[in-house]
């Protein structure tokens, strides 16, 4: 009745090239995100990165499986994070959803990391009880312009009556912002924007701990889970299409000429991540170089799990922030990938590290 079917790299290259994967109700990938799954420099051409479910023959969800390793004192520990989990609402209640959870850890004997989950999502990994939380991130969202007329009406759907009235504030508010924020200026020291990392900065980040290295960070720019475009994939169900969607690579240097800090950005329709920061010295020039780049770009908020930063920002007086939320992200863990781990292992996630990165 219900039957599962697995896609190492090869298998999934095959599935793309063909259009095999089109012929179904629903879309269970994208050409890019295949590309990017096959691409992943941390998957073994054996592993599973696809799997799809089947009942009475029609295709009734899928999940993603992107993998990632450990290198603990040269012994390689290998885990995948779930990157999609999709049940088409037709088959809902025939515990398709479990049957690829216990898929996707018995192909990866347990080791299976989650996070930027949904409440749903939670809930049934909490029900199969198979899973714990590690250290979270904390981080926050500092905005730079008021959004009532999107904020408002999204929370409140009975206001949106009053969308324009909303516009009308959002535009006087903003005017104002504007004005304070002529007096941002470029900054007086050396920084470069590039849109890959280069020899140099492959050797500054060499000198830091990092789930990821150069190339690796790199080949995530190249090929992302987003594409820009106007357009949509209304047969698929995750992110695949962005009106702005790019990678910045930002270098910034001291005033002796000397590079002190290395930062991967991401904007993604007026939203901004980091999901890597290399720095040598106190934050003050990256802020002052951030400050810049919000006011520059016409930036909505930024999304920082970078502790360090968001400390300096809080007590910076030239930064642009109107407003500041606190985040958290949690992580889940296989119980059998935690007792693979040394006791009281940390991580030590930056922002772009697992799947978070792609989007």
């Amino acid at each position: 009745m219900m039957q599962l079917k697995t896609f190492n790299k090869k298998q999934l290259e095959d599935f793309v090239s063909s259009g095999e994967f089109r012929q179904y109700d629903f879309l269970p990938i994208t050409e890019h995100r295949a590309l990017s799954h096959i691409q992943n420099p941390k998957a073994t051409d054996e592993q599973t990165l696809l799997i799809l479910a089947f009942f009475e023959g029609r295709l009734a969800g899928y999940l993603g499986c992107f993998p990632d390793h450990f290198v603990l004192d040269e012994k390689v520990i290998r885990y995948a994070w779930l990157s999609t989990l999709y049940v088409s609402g037709e088959f809902r209640g025939k515990k398709i959803a479990k049957r690829l959870l216990e898929k996707a850890m018995e192909n990866y004997e347990g080791h299976i990391a989650i996070t930027e989950f949904t409440i749903e999502a939670e809930t049934l990994y909490n029900i199969i009880g198979a899973f714990e939380y590690i250290f979270p991130k904390r981080g926050k969202r500092f905005y730079f312009n008021t959004d009532l007329a999107t904020i408002i009406p999204d929370k409140k759907p009975k206001t949106k009556v009053l969308k324009h009235f909303f516009s009308i504030l959002d535009s006087t508010a903003n005017s104002v912002i504007s004005m304070k924020n002529i007096l941002i200026k470029k900054p007086d020291f050396h920084f470069e924007i590039l849109d890959h990392i280069d020899e140099e900065s492959t050797d500054f980040i060499a000198g830091f701990q990092s789930r990821r290295n150069a190339n690796e960070m790199n080949l995530s720019i190249k090929y992302p889970w987003v594409l820009k475009g106007e357009r949509k994939d209304e047969k698929y169900l995750f992110s695949s299409y962005a009106e702005t969607f790019k990678y910045f690579w930002i270098k910034v240097y001291d005033h002796q000429n000397s590079l002190t800090t290395c930062s991967l950005l991401l904007l993604r329709d007026g939203y901004l991540k980091i999901p890597y920061l290399f720095s040598q010295s106190d934050m003050e020039y990256f802020i002052d170089f951030l400050s810049y780049f919000i006011v520059k770009n016409k930036i909505k908020a930024l999304t920082s799990y970078q502790q360090d930063l968001n400390k300096e920002i809080e007590h910076s007086k030239t930064f642009p922030k109107i407003y500041e939320r606190d985040f958290e992200r949690r992580y889940l863990f296989n119980k059998q990938l935690i007792q693979s781990l040394p006791e009281g292992f940390n991580p030590d996630y930056q922002d772009g590290d697992g799947d978070c990165m792609m989007t």
